[in-house]
């Protein structure tokens, strides 16, 4: 078996790079050592909180999405341009 030229091995990595790219709108859980919940695809850092702590958050997933609507609203938010 011959070894590949440089020039197949940066098409293969190109095609690496186009399928386990980047996955957008895709999340990612994780239970850390410690055993906090990380949520990754959400930007550049994985956001991590505990078991508690997440609950805590979605009991009140109504109220902050009604916050969200009324800053929107009032152009308070930074939102993402298309």
């Amino acid at each position: 078996m011959s070894e590949p030229s440089y020039e197949e091995l940066k098409a293969r990595v190109a095609e690496l790079e186009k399928k386990g790219g980047r996955r957008t709108g895709s999340l990612e859980f994780r239970v850390g050592e410690k055993g906090g919940v990380s949520v990754y695809g959400l930007g550049r850092f994985p956001v991590t909180l505990y078991y508690e702590q997440w609950i805590r958050l979605l009991d009140a997933s109504s109220d902050l999405r009604k916050f969200l609507e009324e800053n929107k609203a009032e152009g308070k938010l930074k939102l993402k341009e298309k």
